[in-house]
C-alpha cells in the first residue's frame, strides 16, 4: 500500500519512524553512558588504514532524530507547497538526498567518512539552490557551491595532515591535534566549520541561498547545512579548546552575530531578514563554542533548529497566500485574515528572541549569562549584547510590518490560512519550539550550571531585549513626509544593509583579478597568435591547398595534354 501513497506522505511517515528510533536510541544512550563504534577497513595506505567508522553515541543520535523530524514535517509541508510543480518528484529526491547527507556526516567520527557528507552537503544543496532556473538562482548556487568548496579544501588539506598520526579518526587523537606543530590542522577545521556555518568572511552565501524554494530554505537553515559547521567544530571542541585560534573564532563569531542583526534591520525580503536571524544565531553557537562549552552550543543548535524551522514554515504560508510577493512592506495586518500562522510565526519570534519559558530562552539566555561570567575581552562583550539587542529589535520590526501594522495588500489578492497540510506540520514544531527547550535542558544538563553574577549583569539580556523590542517597533511609526536620515548618510546605510559589502568583496573582487587576466589572455593567445598560427591558420593552409586541387581537377584534360607534351619533349631530346 504505501507504494500507492503520495511521496510526501511515505517520506513523513518513514523519516518519522526513523526521528522516534534515533531520539529514544539517544536517551538509552544517554541513561547507560556508552557510545557504539562500527568500523570497516578497506584497505591500508602507507600504513594508514582507510577506514568507513560510524558512531553512534548520544549526541549523533539526538542530532539525527532532529534532523530527521523537522525533515518529515517539511516533506509533509512540501505536498502542499509544490504540489503545482512539475518537477515535484525530482525536488523530493534531492531533498531526501540532503538529509542522507547530513546523517552520514553526522554519524562519521572519521575524516574520511565525514568527507561523504560534507561534499554531498554542498553539491546537493546546489541542485537545490538552482532548483528555480534562472540567472538570479544561477548565481546565488555558484556563490554557495564555491563558498563551500573553500571548506571542503580545508577538509582534505586536514586529512592530508592526519596521516601523522596513523589515521583519521580525529575523535581517537583530538588530545594531540592541540599542540602547536598541528595547529595548522585545527585553523583548518576551524575554516571548514566557518564556510559551512557561514561566518565572515564567508557570509554571503547563506542570504544568496533564499533563492531555493521556502521548503529547502527551513531545511537547510534550520537543521542541516548551515549547522554542520557548528557540528563538525563540536566534535573538534577538544582540540578548538587547547588551541590559541579560539580567541580569534571568538571575535570573528561576535563580529558575524553584529553583522547580521544590523543587516537584518535594513532587510525588506522576508526570507533574508530570516536567514541573516540565522546567521546571528549560527554566530552565537559559535562563540559559545569557542569559550569552550560545546554542551551549551549544541543545546542552543538544538532548540534553534526546532524554532528556525517553524519560522520558515510560517514565512512559506504566508509567501504561498501572497502569490510569491516576500517584501514586508506589501504585507500587514495578517493577524485577520491568518490568524493562525499569525500566532504560530509570533510564537517562533518570541522563540527567536529569548521570550522566557519558551525553548530559545533555555539556552540563549544561559549562553549569554556563561558568556557574560567568562573572561571575554570588552570587545566581544559589547558585540554581545548589542546583537542582543538588534535580534529583538529586527523582530519586532518583521511583527509590525507583517502582523500589526497597516494593510498594504493587493485587492486582488484572497488571504487566509493555508491547507491542513501546512498548518498541522507547523502545530507540531510549535509545540517542540515551546515545550523542547525545558525537556532537553534537564535531560542534557542534569547538574545545573552554577551562574554567579551582579544585579546589573543579570538584568542585561532583559533590559537590552526590552529596549531592543521598543525601539524596533516603534521606529515604523512615521509619516510619508519625514526625511529618510538614510538618504543623507547614504553610505552607512548601504554599508550597513549590504551585509558590510561581504557580497562584492566575495564575488566582484576574487573574480575581478581572474576574469581580467583571462581576458587579456584570450585576446592575445586564443583570440591572437595562438589562433592565426594554430585554429584559423590550419583552417586557411587547408582552404588555399583544397583550391589548388580543385583547379587541378577542375583543367584536368588540359593539364594531361600539357603533361604529355613536355614528355614527349624530354622523350625527344633524350634520344638526340
Amino acid at each position: 500500500m504505501i507504494f500507492k501513497m503520495p511521496m510526501n506522505l511515505s517520506s513523513f511517515v518513514f523519516l518519522g519512524v526513523l526521528s522516534f528510533c534515533s531520539l529514544s536510541s539517544s536517551l538509552f544512550l544517554l541513561l547507560l553512558n556508552v557510545s557504539f563504534l562500527i568500523e570497516w577497513e578497506f584497505c591500508i595506505l602507507n600504513g594508514c588504514p582507510l577506514v568507513m567508522t560510524i558512531i553512534f553515541d548520544w549526541m549523533s543520535m539526538m542530532f539525527s532524530g532532529f534532523v530527521l523530524f523537522i525533515s518529515s514535517m517539511i516533506l509533509y509541508y512540501s505536498g502542499e507547497y509544490m504540489k503545482d510543480d512539475k518537477n515535484f518528484s525530482r525536488f523530493m529526491y534531492l531533498v531526501i538526498l540532503f538529509v542522507c547527507s547530513m546523517i552520514m556526516m553526522i554519524v562519521s567520527p572519521n575524516l574520511i567518512s565525514i568527507l561523504l557528507g560534507w561534499d554531498g552537503l554542498g553539491l546537493v544543496s546546489y541542485c537545490l539552490v538552482i532548483y528555480y532556473q534562472n540567472e538570479k538562482s544561477s548565481n546565488s548556487g555558484m556563490i554557495t557551491i564555491l563558498s563551500n568548496r573553500v571548506g571542503d579544501v580545508a577538509v582534505l588539506m586536514s586529512i592530508g595532515l592526519m596521516c601523522k598520526f596513523g589515521g583519521w579518526n580525529f575523535m581517537l587523537y583530538s588530545s594531540e591535534i592541540g599542540h602547536q606543530d598541528m595547529l595548522l590542522m585545527t585553523m583548518l577545521v576551524m575554516v571548514a566549520g566557518m564556510t559551512k556555518s557561514a561566518q565572515i568572511p564567508f557570509s554571503a552565501w547563506l542570504p544568496a541561498a533564499m533563492a531555493a524554494p521556502t521548503p529547502v530554505s527551513a531545511l537547510v537553515h534550520s537543521s542541516t547545512l548551515v549547522t554542520a559547521g557548528v557540528y563538525l567544530l563540536i566534535r573538534f571542541s577538544p582540540a578548538l579548546m587547547e588551541s590559541s585560534v579560539s580567541t580569534l573564532l571568538l571575535l570573528i563569531s561576535c563580529l558575524t552575530m553584529f553583522m547580521a542583526g544590523l543587516g537584518a534591520n535594513f532587510e525588506y525580503d522576508l526570507k533574508k531578514i530570516i536567514a541573516l536571524s540565522t546567521l546571528s544565531q549560527l554566530g552565537v553557537m559559535m562563540s559559545i563554542l569557542s569559550l569552550g562549552l560545546p554542551d551549551l552550543a549544541f543545546f542552543h543548535l538544538l532548540t534553534h533548529a526546532l524554532f528556525k524551522a517553524l519560522l520558515f514554515m510560517c514565512a512559506g504560508m504566508i509567501i504561498h497566500s501572497m502569490k510569491e510577493c516576500q517584501d514586508i512592506r506589501r504585507m500587514g495586518s495578517l493577524i485577520y485574515s491568518m490568524p493562525l500562522t499569525s500566532s504560530l510565526m509570533t510564537l517562533s519570534n518570541l522563540a527567536l528572541c529569548g521570550m522566557p519559558f519558551m525553548s530559545g530562552f533555555y539556552s540563549k539566555d544561559l549562553i549569554l549569562e556563561v558568556a557574560f561570567m567568562s573572561s571575554v575581552n570588552v570587545v566581544a562583550f559589547l558585540l554581545y549584547v548589542l546583537a542582543t539587542g538588534l535580534t529583538v529589535c529586527y523582530t519586532f520590526r518583521l511583527v509590525f510590518y507583517i502582523i500589526s501594522g497597516e494593510p498594504n495588500i493587493s485587492s486582488s489578492i484572497s488571504i487566509s490560512d493555508s491547507s491542513l497540510m501546512m498548518t498541522n506540520p507547523s502545530l507540531m514544531l510549535a509545540v517542540g519550539a515551546v515545550v523542547m527547550g525545558s525537556v532537553l535542558s534537564w535531560l542534557l544538563f542534569p547538574e545545573s550550571y552554577m551562574i554567579c553574577l551582579s544585579f546589573f549583569l543579570k538584568t542585561l539580556a532583559l533590559g537590552v531585549s526590552l529596549l531592543g523590542g521598543i525601539l524596533g517597533y516603534l521606529f515604523n511609526f512615521m509619516n510619508m513626509n519625514y526625511n529618510l536620515k538614510s538618504i543623507d548618510l547614504f553610505f552607512v546605510s548601504s554599508f550597513v544593509g549590504s551585509m558590510w559589502f561581504l557580497p562584492h568583496l566575495s564575488g566582484f573582487l576574487p573574480s575581478k583579478l581572474t576574469l581580467s587576466v583571462g581576458t587579456k589572455l584570450k585576446k592575445t593567445f586564443d583570440g591572437g597568435w595562438l589562433e592565426h598560427l594554430g585554429g584559423q591558420g590550419g583552417y586557411s593552409i587547408l582552404i588555399e591547398s583544397s583550391t589548388y586541387v580543385e583547379m587541378m581537377q577542375d583543367k584536368t584534360f588540359k593539364i594531361f595534354m600539357k603533361t604529355l607534351f613536355f614528355w614527349v619533349i624530354i622523350a625527344l631530346i633524350m634520344l638526340y
